[in-house]
């Protein structure tokens, strides 16, 4: 499938200035998901750069885009506040780059937890649902699920792609915490996947690319929310 590659930047906070972002948005695309990056990572990752083309394969757009700690080059994080900000422009950048595609929003590990704070504190204009790329419900070796006290303030349907040895994800945890937001999330099981979508392929029941699997699953996920 063809698809456009538009680099451009926008102001992430009046403070922190401007940020980059790629949009990939294939022929014929229907939506367009904001697509942020893991802490210690940035929008050309190459666990990034899978997904959107991944997603691109299926018709869904995505809009990639970098925290302002990132765009200098990494180091410390901001505080939250920036990075919900952040979020927000970003949202705000995509709608404008890709006016007409309903949005979906959602990231890799941080970003995504970003995302689901940003939609908990007031609803993202225009935003149709969330999308989860290994949500980090707890740091590594330190289980808990305070992380996802948050989530019952969203209001709009989310979905959860997690690996089964996810690290930051126990699935005891996980899994109650999803079915306690009840209609409004989805979890997905990646079958032997880490927090970095790397699989156990020895041992992994399906011969279908994790990555693969992701996109499809997040076709099917959006087929009904129309």
């Amino acid at each position: 499938m063809n698809h456009k590659m538009i680099e451009s930047k926008f102001i992430a906070t009046q403070e922190k200035g401007e940020v980059s972002s790629l949009l990939i948005r294939p022929d014929g695309a229907s939506w367009l998901l904001v697509l942020g990056h893991g802490a210690g990572t940035n929008m050309r990752h190459p666990t990034l750069q899978t997904i959107s083309e991944r997603l691109a394969e299926t018709g869904i757009a995505t809009f990639r885009y970098q925290f302002p700690y990132m765009e200098r080059g990494g180091g410390g994080r901001e505080s939250q506040a920036v990075a919900l900000e952040t979020v927000r422009s970003a949202v705000a950048a995509a709608h404008e780059a890709a006016s007409g595609l309903p949005l979906l929003v959602g990231g890799h590990s941080y970003s995504g937890r970003m995302s689901s704070h940003a939609a908990a504190d007031d609803p993202l204009e225009g935003v149709r649902g969330l999308v989860f790329f290994a949500f980090p419900l707890h740091p590594a070796g330190r289980p808990g699920t305070e992380r996802a006290d948050h989530l019952g303030d969203v209001t709009v349907p989310m979905l959860f792609l997690s690996g089964t040895r996810d690290k930051l994800a126990e699935l005891d945890l996980l899994t109650p915490v999803c079915e306690k937001l009840g209609d409004k999330a989805t979890l997905h099981l990646l079958d032997t996947a880490d927090h970095g979508f790397k699989v156990l392929k020895r041992s992994r029941q399906t011969a279908e690319n994790v990555f693969v699997e992701m996109a499809r699953v997040v076709n099917g996920w959006i087929e009904k929310l129309n």
